[in-house]
């Protein structure tokens, strides 16, 4: 698995930005949010239980990324199609305000190393990644549990310091200082 320090792979995939077949469909790649940073969530399978509510989770916090000037990306391994039936059946994936990315070709999940090995699909992986394409985060949970989206935002928000930040550290609090 690819982890921290590395460069995040180059790539170019389709992404679901809409519901309407016309234009709901659009190229992404790693220069689409050049200066931003990225968060990039992976699920194993559209149309399941746990994956939906992670993805909605991300999606209530949208406007707390954005303005720490962070862009969400979520990915699967299903195709555009699947992802615009997925939007358009569940009301809580109707009005996502990020792009939701088709990893059909497994080629940035395998990358990343995160193809899992008896499943096949994605693994259930968040990656944070910083303006300059470093991997400053990975954060992986069995497929069978959800993430925190506001774990991710915390560290984030960490991140963005530049300091060292206490277990538990919340934005607006003291970090530490090195003795």
């Amino acid at each position: 698995m690819l982890g921290l320090g590395n460069q995040f792979p180059a790539f170019q995939l389709t992404g679901v930005t809409g519901n309407d077949l016309k234009s709901a469909f659009k190229d992404f790649d790693n220069h689409s949010f050049k200066g931003k940073w990225l968060v990039v969530f992976f699920w194993p399978k559209d149309f399941t239980f746990v994956c939906p509510t992670e993805i909605a989770g991300f999606g209530r916090l949208h406007r707390d990324f954005a303005d720490r000037d962070a862009q969400i990306l979520g990915v699967s391994t299903d195709s555009e199609f699947v992802h615009l039936a997925w939007r358009r059946d569940r009301e809580e994936l109707r009005n996502l305000p990020f792009p939701m990315l088709a990893d059909l070709k497994r080629e940035l999940a395998g990358a990343l190393g995160i193809i899992d090995a008896r499943a096949g699909v994605a693994q259930r992986a968040t990656y944070i990644v910083d303006p300059e394409g470093v991997v400053r985060f990975v954060y992986v949970t069995d497929l069978s549990v959800g993430r925190s989206p506001e774990e991710v935002l915390r560290v984030l928000d960490g991140l963005q310091t530049d300091e060292l930040c206490p277990c538990n550290w919340q934005k607006g609090e003291a970090t530490l200082q090195a003795a």
